[in-house]
This record gives structure tokens, sequence and C-alpha cells, in this order.
């Protein structure tokens, strides 16, 4: 089972990180979780540089796609030969976009007819595309899910944990990583936002 959560120049640290550490909390056979980027290295929008693990066709292949968010989004989604390496498909993968990254699903159209959720940011350019944006920090619907706000990037993580996986496993990915003395409180909150959206999901293979 691979997730690979795609990391552009540029990107927010927040957001592709945050997931990678909550999504690596899964420890089963053949469970692996990249950072995939059209280069070998990308630097984030405060200087870390990370080596890419995947490329963007092995994130074409993966079972689960995060797309994360940064200060370029715009200049990624108006580079025509980027974007048409992007094969996403929502019928044989979970797509799961943070922030700007809804910016992405956008312009890829896999947001037709279906409301989002992003950052204040990036709001208007994902209504520019003609997709609604909800005031909320996650939703989903089938394969396909948003987030708002970077450390809703929490709920993507566990929305596909919960999806590839189980909830159970979900909630104790959420219990290892929030705070002492407020874990109850964080997996609540986290499943709260992400189980509407699980009830009438299809099966992924």
């Amino acid at each position: 089972m691979h997730i690979a959560i795609l990391t552009f120049e540029g990107f927010n640290e927040l957001d592709s990180l945050i997931a990678l550490g909550i999504l690596n909390r899964i420890k089963q056979p053949g469970w692996r979780v990249s950072i995939a980027s059209p280069t070998a290295r990308v630097r984030s929008m405060n200087g870390v540089v990370l080596e890419a693990q995947a490329s963007l066709r092995d994130a074409n292949a993966a079972d689960a796609v995060i797309v994360g968010s940064g200060m370029l989004t715009r200049e990624v989604v108006a580079d025509p030969a980027l974007m048409a390496q992007l094969q996403l498909d929502p019928s044989r993968q979970l797509l799961g976009a943070q922030c700007s990254g809804t910016l992405v699903l956008a312009k890829l159209g896999l947001l037709a007819d279906v409301p989002a959720c992003t950052d204040l940011t990036t709001k208007p350019w994902v209504e520019a595309a003609g997709v609604a944006v909800l005031n909320q920090p996650f939703m989903a619907r089938g394969n396909v899910a948003t987030a708002g706000g970077c450390l809703a990037s929490q709920y993507l993580a566990a929305w596909v944990i919960a999806r590839l996986v189980g909830v159970d496993e979900a909630r104790s990915a959420m219990h290892y990583v929030a705070p002492v003395g407020e874990k109850d409180e964080y997996v609540a909150r986290a499943m709260r936002n992400i189980t509407p959206y699980l009830q009438a999901a299809p099966a992924t293979a």
C-alpha cells in the first residue's frame, strides 16, 4: 500500500510532514509513505530542503495521494508540462488535498460539483476555478477529500488511514501524536471531522 504526498517547490512543511509523520504510524507489511516531487530535491517556503522519495509517475500509481500546499502552487497549476504529468484517478486512488493543494485538484478537474476545503488565502483562487469552498476544516466525497488550514493535515492523514486500514488504526495514530493530557480530546475532534465522510464511502481496493 503506497501513499504519496505530492510536495512541490515552495512547499509548506506542516502540510507534507505532519501527514508523513501520522501516516507512518502504521506499521504493517507493504505500507509505504513517500514524499513525491517533480525534482530530486525541493525547498520549502522556509528554506528546508527535502530529497524526494518518489516521482510523480510513482504517485500516479499510488493507492492514495495527498497534494500538499505551498507558496508556489499557482505557478504549479500554470505549468502545463508539470500538470500533464499528474494522472490522478479517484476511481482507483484515494485523493486528498491540503490548502492550496485543493487548487491542483480543481485545475485537474477532479472537484467537479464537489464542494471543497482550503485555506483562506487560496479560497478565491479555488472559487475562480469553479469550486464552492466550505467554511470547515475537512470534507470528503467518495474517494476525494480536501482540508483547509495547515493543522487540518491531521484530518487528511486520519481519513486515509481509516479508509485504507480501519477506524481503530486511525484513532491509534492520532492518539500517539496528540499532546499529553489532551489525547482524548484530540482523537475525538479528529474522528468527529472525518467519520461523517466514512460511512457512505465506497470500498477501496
